[in-house]
């Protein structure tokens, strides 16, 4: 039987202040899978990965990365494991090189090694005529791609990505999709978490969300999505429509003006837009464009989010 990348059993994590920041938590990881950990801020998901990582030590529960236990064999497990942390933590004054091959050293990686992979590491990443500038001079995109090549020079099995693309303009943004993909299609496994709720529904095949310390949804994206009950677009029209000549539309859709140039509709998920551009046409309103109102996955956080608050 083939061990999960990550497995999580009945996680417990109180500190000394009394907070419980992780509350009886279990996920699994399947090898290979690109998966988003997401929460709002103080939820519990920075405590997980200290946790999993060696970082930070648990109060209760198991943690096993490849079948590796962080309590029997914890170089075993942390091994298999590269970080990107949410804060910029090398050394400034370092060269990039010598900050990404340094790193190979204490996973026992010889130089030589670590040179031809740093090289590899760096050119991938587009910051290869940058490796003899101190890591200070970087802009902070490539700061975070330098810690990407840093926690990959070890070659590990999973990789835990925390924010890491805080900060990056758009470009860069999609620039690290791209490489990130790329990785995930060639077997590492892949922890994301992040507050870009579109970036994970473009990368994840599979999610968990954590509110409070406890895991209130997990399952494949897609099965999730489905789940929404509701679907809001934005239609940007030609010329403008006056409120008094659009009148009311048939159920199931729910329409009004934004301004004389936008109209947003809702509609049960699942049903079919032909019925609306049908009205449409027939109040002679022509679209130019149209968009969902939020990322899907967006609304499915939220949704979930504040119906557990409410339930506290």
């Amino acid at each position: 039987m083939i061990p999960k990348a990550l497995t999580v059993k009945n996680l417990r994590k109180v500190y000394k202040n009394g907070v419980e920041a992780l509350k009886e938590v279990s996920l699994e990881i399947e090898e290979g899978d690109f998966f988003a950990f997401l929460g709002p801020n103080g939820a519990g998901k920075t405590t997980l990965i200290g946790i999993v990582s060696g970082l930070v030590v648990k109060t209760s529960g198991e943690v096993k990365v490849f079948g590796k236990s962080i309590d029997n064999e914890p170089q075993a497990a942390k091994i298999s494991i590269g970080v990107v942390p949410q804060e910029v933590n090398f050394n400034f004054f370092e060269k990039v090189i010598d900050i990404v091959v340094n790193q190979a050293g204490y996973y026992g990686v010889p130089r030589k090694i670590a040179f031809e992979r740093a090289e590899k590491e760096l050119k991938q990443l587009d910051l290869w005529s940058k490796k003899n500038q101190p890591g200070r001079m970087l802009s902070g995109g490539m700061k975070r791609r330098l810690m990407i090549a840093r926690a990959l020079i070890h070659q590990p099995k999973l990789l835990i990505l925390d924010e890491p693309t805080a900060g990056v303009d758009i470009e860069l943004r999609h620039g690290m999709w791209k490489f990130l993909t790329e990785l995930s299609r060639s077997g590492v496994t892949i922890l994301l978490t992040t507050h870009y709720l579109e970036e994970a529904e473009q990368l994840c095949k599979n999610l968990a969300i954590i509110n409070n310390g406890e895991i209130i949804e997990q399952g494949p994206m897609k099965t999730l999505l489905s789940k929404l009950d509701k679907e809001t677009f934005i239609f940007n029209l030609r010329g403008s429509a006056e409120t008094q000549s659009l009148g009311s539309f048939r159920e199931p859709y729910v329409a009004h003006l934004q301004d004389s140039h936008t109209l947003e509709m809702t509609m049960p998920q699942g049903a079919s837009l032909n019925g609306f551009f049908k009205e449409l046409d027939e109040k002679k309103i022509e679209i130019v464009s149209m968009r969902n109102k939020s990322n899907r996955l967006e609304e499915l956080f939220l949704s979930l989010t504040r119906k557990d608050e409410t339930d506290i």
